[in-house]
């Protein structure tokens, strides 16, 4: 078995979920954990979100120095943590867990001809995630409009610039993350009003 199998099973089998494992060449190894997520089931609110803590971080840490010395894994630093603002995207169900938040995406190869003013040799996008209208692909939707600066009065009158849309498959997603927006008022859903 190898060893990224190894680590993948030691995390979930204490009830973690393994987002990402990384080994550099200078000898450090990233293990990047996360509590589990269910999607809601119908008629039922989105379970509370749960936070990895550092106690989480230590008692992985402390099993995988266990396991890899077992194993016979060379390493010179460990380092356990939890996924950031910057969540990586990986797995079919973390695009379901994230629908309409704002994702940073790169494509694998550039999206070719347009009939658009989006660049045909464009690959990075930042946009809306949304489950694309044939319910198997995925899109991306933004606007090229410039956000307004705080405190900014936008009139009401203006009209908003047009969206875009791009649709993909998850083989085509070289990499993708939640943009790291900070929004110092506090958390709220996707899609939620801000207060006034």
């Amino acid at each position: 078995m190898a060893w990224q199998d190894t680590v993948e099973q030691t995390v979930t089998g204490l009830g973690y979920d393994l987002v990402d494992l990384e080994r550099s060449a200078s000898g450090l190894l990233r293990v990047t954990i996360d509590w589990p997520w269910q999607a809601p089931q119908d008629g039922q609110e989105a379970p509370v979100e749960r936070f990895v803590t550092v106690e989480d971080c230590e008692k992985i840490t402390r099993q995988l120095q266990y396991l890899l010395e077992v194993e016979g894994l060379e390493y010179r630093r460990l380092e356990v943590g939890s996924p950031g603002i910057d969540r990586p995207l990986k797995r079919e169900i973390d695009y379901v867990r994230f629908v309409g938040h704002v994702v940073d995406i790169t494509l694998r190869a550039p999206i070719g001809a347009t009939g658009t003013d989006v660049s045909a040799n464009r690959k990075k996008f930042r946009g809306t995630l949304e489950r694309a209208a044939d319910g198997v692909q995925w899109q991306v939707v933004w606007s090229d409009a410039p956000e307004p600066k705080p405190g900014q009065r936008v009139s009401k009158k203006r009209v908003p610039p047009p969206l875009q849309a791009l649709t993909f498959a998850l083989d085509d997603v070289q990499q993708a993350r939640l943009a790291p927006i900070v929004n110092f008022k506090g958390r709220q859903a996707p899609g939620a009003a801000e207060p006034h």
